[in-house]
């Protein structure tokens, strides 16, 4: 039976290299930091990353977690109610809750698992979602295992999510979920009018905050904060696999009986094994620095203006906004996949971001900023992205 399906998958394999869309990984042979190398030994300048805080190889979180490991163990071999919780988990969902805001937290192997998590057991058939139509891949996913009705508003267009919420109204209850940050995209979900529409028509607000939190807002509690809602929506989900360190885990948060709710009937807690104590300690060690201080998002923000204010002078289609995601919109696909192996070849590691992680039409190379990376190392990315974009005819002059 395997030789039907190897024929159909090679000739499928071959199609997606014809069409561009082909997904190679690199390797590096380094920690992840600004400064990676890769399999030749190579020492490149790493622009695409979600090493939004640079804590990824952060000195004080290794220590906290190889302590969490001498202390707790390397796993707990089950699930949380059974004999899977120990002391630090319940004092991250603390610590998780009290940063972003929110009564309460529970903790995840992942936001793709707390995107997993959270519709079904929430919404029934007599309910209703409505779902921006960029939202990620985890929420989509997510949303398919819940039987409620569901209604997608186009990308950021709030007369369309007024008008599905109409249309919704005789649904016994209503959610509106949205990314807080976009990710392909770095736009940042306009929440004051998401929620002045939620409390007109009483729904509820779900937000993915993944590519803010820790960084986004004046003291980097996420999107809810930059926009100034916060205590105004119902649950956020996000992840600690990006500015929080960047291993893995991630949570929901929200209100105190939501949270409880979801302890007794969310399948990935109740059916996957708990968090590892090393990722519970590092992430501990990460909020508690960020507590304690602004000086890396601050540093990030200054980054992100110095790049996309120096790429836009160089001529390069780069989205507006000042989300340290910066897209360089090339629109070709094949021309993406070169631009990033001609800048590699310059030092700077970046890669082509092609359908279906974008739409067609839409390829691009995203940049990510990081507070890690040198005003220099900034610089010298612009300088890079001119040269090889004027040699493949990309650079815009006004």
């Amino acid at each position: 039976m395997y030789g039907a399906i190897q024929k159909e998958l090679t000739a499928k394999l071959s199609a997606i290299r014809d069409d561009g869309l082909y997904k190679n990984e690199r390797v590096i042979t380094t920690p992840q930091g600004a400064l990676v190398s890769v399999r030749n030994g190579k020492s490149v300048v790493n622009f695409c990353a979600n090493n939004y805080l640079g804590l990824a190889n952060d000195a004080d979180i290794r220590e906290a977690a190889k302590r969490a490991i001498d202390e707790w163990g390397y796993g707990l071999s089950s699930v949380r109610f059974i004999c899977g919780t120990q002391e630090p988990h319940t004092m991250l969902e603390k610590a998780v809750a009290n940063f972003l805001g929110m009564e309460d937290s529970i903790l995840f192997s992942s936001c793709f698992d707390a995107n997993a998590a959270v519709f079904e057991p929430l919404l029934d058939a007599e309910c209703a979602i409505l779902a921006d139509s960029l939202n990620h891949a985890s929420i989509i996913d997510g949303v398919r295992l819940c039987k409620a009705e569901r209604f997608i508003y186009e990308h950021n267009n709030f007369a369309d999510l007024e008008a599905k919420l109409i249309e919704s109204g005789k649904s016994r209850l209503r959610l509106i979920v949205t990314d807080g940050v976009f990710s392909m995209d770095g736009d940042i979900a306009d929440l004051g009018t998401i929620c002045d529409l939620a409390e007109r028509y009483d729904a509820l607000v779900m937000v993915d905050d993944s590519h803010a939190t820790g960084f986004v807002g004046a003291k980097g509690r996420g999107t809810h904060e930059y926009r100034g809602v916060m205590g105004r929506v119902d649950i956020i989900t996000t992840t600690f696999g990006k500015a929080l360190g960047g291993a893995s885990g991630g949570c929901i948060a929200g209100r105190a009986e939501v949270v409880e709710y979801l302890r007794q009937k969310a399948r990935p807690y109740l059916f996957s094994n708990t968090v590892a104590p090393a990722i519970v300690g590092g992430t501990l060690k990460a909020l508690e620095k960020l507590s304690a201080s602004t000086e890396l998002r601050d540093r990030l923000e200054a980054n992100t203006k110095r790049f996309r204010d120096g790429m836009t002078k160089a001529g390069l289609d780069v989205r507006p906004g000042v989300h340290p995601i910066c897209p360089v919109m090339l629109y070709d696909e094949h021309l993406a996949h070169e631009m990033a192996d001609q800048l590699l070849d310059e030092g700077i590691y970046v890669i082509g971001f092609s359908f279906p992680v974008v739409p067609r039409g839409k390829a691009r190379i995203r940049v990510q900023v990081s507070a890690a990376h040198s005003t220099q190392q900034i610089d010298d990315a612009i300088a890079a992205f001119a040269r090889v974009g004027a040699k493949l005819g990309v650079i815009q002059r006004a």
